[in-house]
């Protein structure tokens, strides 16, 4: 009998210390932030403000005014609609404000607070806090994105 509980106590140590929900061995996952897209858009008309003419494209600059850096994005134009896309914040823990501008015009204002994490050996991102400033907006949940509506 006493050999049977020492048995049962060394299971148990081993089925207890065995497996660590931190081993992760080969488990080798990473899922990286969500980007954020957003269309610019007539208050009233509902144009796109980039496809008419209004703003140009070409003199898009996204920065962070906490540290005063350029923000990396894409700009692509589908079917008479045009998307700005922003896709570098939320790779690391921080706090973002960008100013989004065409030229000298200011189009919105941009908060994030980001939290890198990590749970069940992968990583991810929780985006905190996100704010729109400086224009209204409405957010479209059928395909993820914001629409700036900027008065003509």
């Amino acid at each position: 009998m006493k050999n049977n509980f020492k048995f049962f106590v060394i299971l148990l140590i081993f089925f207890s210390f065995g497996c660590k929900n931190e081993d992760c061995g080969d488990i080798d996952c990473f899922t990286p932030p969500d980007s954020f897209t957003f269309r610019v858009l007539g208050l009233s008309s509902g144009e796109d403000l980039f496809v008419n003419g209004t703003f140009d494209s070409t003199a898009i600059t996204v920065v962070n005014t906490y540290d005063n850096t350029n923000r990396e994005f894409n700009f692509e134009t589908v079917n008479s609609e045009s998307y700005l896309t922003i896709y570098s914040v939320g790779w690391q823990t921080e706090k973002v404000n960008l100013e989004i501008r065409s030229g000298g015009d200011l189009l919105f204002t941009f908060y994030v607070d980001a939290e890198r994490a990590t749970g069940n050996c992968c990583s991810h991102t929780v985006f905190n806090e996100t704010e729109i400033k400086d224009a209204e907006y409405e957010y479209d949940t059928d395909y993820y994105l914001y629409k700036i509506l900027i008065p003509e």
